[in-house]
């Protein structure tokens, strides 16, 4: 039987929770929350659209489709392609989809792309407005589906973070449609070991989530989410331990303006995320609802590359490397590299040290389906797990 949590009795009062985890740090998006609620006596206006400028980004400088859900981003410079094309599916749940091509060095999309993997494509997630407030995970499967049939019916998936576990379930709903499935810092099983997220979600009560999202108009804003987790998780958010000790001070100043620059969730989506993925363990289970099936992780059908970080305390190694365990059907590498979450997609020496190899991996022709082999055999025989950088 899995125990989840600390063990810690769930605050009953939520004004009590709401002063003791976001406290001053919350106080900026308390003029946010109060400006989003809806008048009894008027109609929330339209939104305005948020501006997008491709101009900063290394890599992805294209927007390919545009999508209720997101914009689809391609390189300025397409790749031959000699390979399946790659689909970065980028985390939905604090910060923007630059996290894979934040700055020169500290990207994984110029790092695939160095090192000839193939066509790049990016899913930048929007921020939700008020007529998105009652999109579900389906909603952006759909479109991530949608994203592949554009890509050629099939495509090599890398998934960040909350990328990967939605990666994971679209590989499981779609298996045919998968080519390989690399998933990084991705929180596959949260019942399989306590980090920050889990511990900051026990002792949230379900009805405090849906009185949150009732008081911002149906949805999370990004200011909220960033309190609620950065500030539990300061070391995971600091710009030496992300960047692997850059000093360019121009690099630096664009990371902290990433990690300010929040994004908005529909509150649907955070409900169904917090309660079906991090409480009830439904992916890990095998009884995640995706698109009118239930899935199980077992039905991935292709290879899989497990990154993680060795210090991460927002996945925590047991909670990514569950997928040897969940997945039995098909071949599992594992590489656990030193460092905190953020340098998994954005530290230099991360990138420079094992990224090329993710991106020999995707450009391996696969020599077709097989079993995995007895787990011990299959670790001295092909070293799925270890450290870089240890001797």
């Amino acid at each position: 039987m899995r125990r989840w949590g600390n063990g810690r009795t769930a605050m009953a009062d939520p004004l009590d929770l709401w002063r003791l985890t976001w406290s001053t740090a919350v106080a900026g998006a308390l003029d946010q929350l109060a400006g989003s609620l809806p008048r009894p006596d008027a109609v929330t206006p339209p939104e305005p659209a948020e501006a997008f400028d491709l101009s900063g980004f290394p890599v992805m400088g294209r927007v390919r489709l545009e999508l209720a859900t997101m914009r689809l981003l391609e390189q300025r410079e397409p790749a031959s392609p000699q390979n399946a094309p790659i689909l970065i599916v980028a985390p939905y749940a604090v910060h923007d989809a630059a996290i894979a091509d934040l700055a020169d060095g500290h990207s994984i999309a110029q790092a695939l792309a160095q090192a000839g993997a193939g066509d790049i494509a990016l899913t930048f997630w929007k921020s939700a407005t008020v007529e998105m407030r009652d999109y579900g995970i389906d909603a952006y499967l759909s479109d991530l589906n949608v994203a592949v049939d554009d890509l050629g019916g099939r495509a090599s998936l890398v998934g960040l973070c909350q990328g990967g576990w939605l990666a994971a379930v679209y590989a499981a709903r779609f298996p045919h449609k998968v080519a390989k499935l690399v998933l990084v810092g991705a929180p596959i099983d949260p019942g399989a070991g306590e980090s920050g997220v889990t511990r900051t979600l026990a002792s949230v009560p379900a009805a405090t989530i849906s009185q949150l999202i009732a008081f911002s108009g149906g949805r999370v804003l990004g200011a909220v989410s960033s309190a609620l987790w950065s500030e539990a998780l300061v070391p995971e958010f600091n710009a030496e331990a992300a960047l692997q000790g850059e000093d360019d001070p121009a690099i630096v100043e664009r990371f902290d303006a990433w990690n300010a620059r929040t994004v908005n969730l529909p509150g649907v989506f955070f409900r169904q995320t917090s309660e079906w993925v991090f409480r009830e363990q439904r992916l890990a289970r095998g009884v995640f609802p995706a698109l009118g099936r239930r899935i199980r992780l077992d039905d991935i059908a292709c290879p899989i590359f497990v990154v993680a970080a060795a210090d991460d305390e927002i996945v925590t190694l047991p909670q990514s490397l569950a997928v040897e365990r969940l997945c039995p059907k098909t071949c599992v590498e594992v590489r656990v590299a030193p460092g905190r979450h953020l340098s998994q997609f954005m530290g230099r020496r991360t990138l420079n040290v094992l990224w090329p190899e993710v991106a020999r991996w995707l450009a391996l022709k696969p020599s077709g389906p097989r079993k995995r082999s007895h787990p011990a055999a299959k670790r001295q025989r092909a070293a799925p797990f270890r450290t870089i950088g240890a001797p």
